[in-house]
């Protein structure tokens, strides 16, 4: 059992972060419509297209992760408030499937990543700059990834209830089964997108002066946005230091701090927040999306003004 203190201290952090999640999923939400919306109906190039697409993916998976990271939040804050119990077989399932998504949402990043080398690296193999493979590829994903890391975890119990907390989550003092875990979702998406990086800068440098001006402008536009993107998802990992840090003392003192879950899904929701707004500043196609929309707005009801003037003009004249 938790002493009072404690279990105050979790529920502001349960409510904290459950305001972190609800915001991501918002904002996500309604990006994420916005670009179903700009696809649908205005004319876009093949290749933005590609792009906006993968944006879209990663704004999806926010939405999914951060919907179950709300359902946790609120049977926390429940449980803490009324000492109610949500242990079955439904709370097991789903702290399995918040670690799929979760796993999906880095994969997106590897995902835009993966289509930068293509178009730099590779521009010559057209199959892998079709719009259909990227549409489908979280699916292949998916299928691949969540199998794999079922295999893993179920072996291990690597998914239980924790009655401190409230919900299903993987027990930090399960050492193979959170070590398995962290590199399947973390460590192997992370060092997909570094050795992306790396091996499309080398390819830009080995080129020297042979490539024209406007590849030039586009190789390194390509390389920045991936250069964004692995600095967000160094950031995320970093977020990740308190957490291990407790976890690393339980190895030592073989004490497990109280509220050591909610504090290692506390940086998870902030920045699950924080992506959400700042995907918007480090890729140029969704950010002027976004800006045009706002453009688009604000000039549509003034050109109806003039054109309603421009006919009053002309019935007058007639007259």
């Amino acid at each position: 059992m938790i002493n009072d203190q404690t279990k105050t201290n979790g529920l502001i952090l349960s409510s904290i972060s459950l305001g972190f999640n609800t915001f991501a999923c918002l904002i996500s939400c309604i990006i994420f419509l916005i670009i179903i919306y700009h696809l649908y109906y205005n004319h876009v190039k093949r290749e933005d297209k590609i792009t906006i697409v993968l944006c879209g993916h990663i704004y999806l998976a926010i939405v999914m992760y951060s919907s179950m990271s709300i359902s946790m939040n609120i049977r926390s804050i429940l449980g803490d408030l009324y000492d109610q119990s949500f242990d079955s077989s439904w709370c097991i399932f789903s702290g399995y499937l918040a670690i799929v998504f979760l796993g999906m949402s880095y994969m997106t990043f590897v995902n835009q990543a993966f289509y930068r080398l293509i178009r730099i690296v590779y521009s010559q193999n057209r199959w892998f700059q079709s719009l259909k493979l990227y549409i489908i590829l979280p699916i292949i994903e998916i299928i691949i990834v969540t199998p794999v890391l079922l295999c893993v975890l179920i072996p291990l119990n690597g998914v239980i209830y924790s009655p401190n907390d409230h919900f299903c989550n993987i027990s930090y003092t399960n050492i193979p089964g959170i070590l398995s875990a962290a590199v399947i979702i973390y460590i192997g998406p992370f060092c997909c997108l570094l050795f992306i990086y790396i091996h499309i800068t080398r390819f830009i440098h080995e080129q020297g002066n042979i490539q024209t001006l406007i590849i030039k402008h586009r190789q390194s536009r390509d390389l920045l946005i991936i250069r964004r993107i692995l600095i967000i998802v160094s950031l995320l990992l970093i977020l990740g230091i308190p957490a291990m840090t407790l976890v690393f003392m339980f190895i030592i003192t073989g004490e497990e701090y109280p509220l050591l879950v909610r504090i290692s899904y506390f940086p998870v929701s902030a920045s699950q927040m924080g992506l959400s707004v700042a995907l918007l500043f480090s890729i140029p196609q969704l950010k002027n999306i976004v800006l045009n929309l706002g453009i688009i707005k604000t000039v549509t009801p003034v050109n109806q003004v003039v054109r309603g003037t421009i006919q009053m003009k002309t019935i007058v004249g007639t007259q």
